[in-house]
């Protein structure tokens, strides 16, 4: 009897053990190895909180990220696999590598909200002494984007439509480019999310003269991606990379955007995207860009799908990508809430 009660309690432990273990298991396999692009803004914090509060290992995500300096780029290495999952602005190469059955939004990322700062619409000090103190004077003036296609092409075209101007597009390929032809004067007019805005305009060499949200309001300003085999045939590693850059996401809300975490975990928070951000800075000199940069990451990865279709409809009528790419191309809502 004493015997059988031993093994009754051995089975009833091992039991305990094995539920305990199932519960700690990540939800896809261990140590699956994914390459993330990103770029150094403050923008993708959620993929760096993910990262750093281990919630992509909790999931069984072992991640490496390269990063990049715009978003064309990103997109072409997502179709090529040398990038598994990415988050930035659509382009028209991510949507033409969409119709080439190369590629997938399952989310979205960052985007304009009323009552949150969010874009800034600039002038260079050159262009701002000879008169272009609002969005409306850029009428003749140069306007910079890293390619045509890029989400710069679509803002600007969007404010001088609404302006009733006409601008002409300058391709500079990279946002560090565009920042030394801001400053020097090469070129007149730009728009950029605030942690780079703000600090260019209080050094004096660049001033903010309007606000994107007043030009396109709900702005889908950045979305997540991957390849459509991924989407396709690895839906268990997407949806496990989708819940961690969620949970990294709603940690940043709270922190800085809602600020609804406290003081300590706003300072915590700052101190974590500036390993990323600005590292290149002493603290001191980053948190307050960091701080003042922060915009709403969508909650849950949920994706404004009439801001994706109204610049969708812009690539077209701008001849950027093909009339007969639709909705569905581009993104996959089984996914993208």
């Amino acid at each position: 009897m004493h015997s059988k009660r031993s093994t009754l309690k051995m089975i009833s432990l091992m039991a305990a053990a094995l539920a305990t273990t199932a519960v700690s298991l990540p939800s896809y396999a261990a140590d699956t190895k994914i390459t993330v692009g990103a770029l150094r803004f403050t923008s993708h914090a959620a993929s760096f909180v993910a990262f750093e509060r281990g919630y992509f290992k909790a999931e069984g995500l072992d991640v490496t990220f390269k990063f990049f300096q715009a978003a064309q780029p990103m997109a072409v290495a997502v179709a090529s696999k040398d990038v598994d999952y990415a988050v930035t602005a659509i382009s028209g190469g991510l949507i033409s590598l969409a119709q080439k059955g190369a590629a997938k939004v399952i989310g979205g990322a960052l985007m304009e909200e009323a009552g949150i700062d969010g874009q800034k619409i600039l002038a260079s000090d050159k262009a701002y002494k000879a008169g272009v103190t609002s969005p409306k004077m850029l009428d003749g003036k140069s306007y910079a984007v890293t390619q045509a296609g890029s989400s710069f092409h679509y803002m600007g075209s969007k404010i001088a439509e609404k302006e009733g101007i006409k601008v002409s597009f300058k391709p500079l390929q990279k946002v560090g480019a565009i920042i030394g032809a801001m400053k020097s004067g090469q070129v007149d007019g730009w728009s950029i999310v605030p942690h780079i805005a703000k600090p260019l305009d209080k050094g004096g060499a660049v001033h903010i003269i309007g606000n994107v949200a007043d030009y396109i309001p709900n702005y889908q300003v950045t979305v997540v991606f991957t390849s459509a085999d991924n989407a396709a045939n690895q839906r268990k590693k997407s949806e496990a990379f989708l819940r961690a850059f969620s949970k990294g996401a709603a940690d940043f809300n709270a922190a800085l955007v809602d600020k609804t975490a406290g003081d300590a975990a706003a300072e915590d928070m700052v101190k974590l995207v500036h390993k990323y951000v600005y590292a290149d800075r002493p603290y001191e000199k980053a948190a307050p860009s960091i701080r003042n940069g922060a915009m709403r990451i969508s909650a849950n990865a949920a994706l404004n799908t009439a801001s994706v279709t109204d610049q969708l409809n812009w690539f077209k009528s701008e001849k950027l990508v093909k009339d007969s790419i639709t909705i569905d191309t581009l993104v996959d809502a089984s996914y993208a809430k």
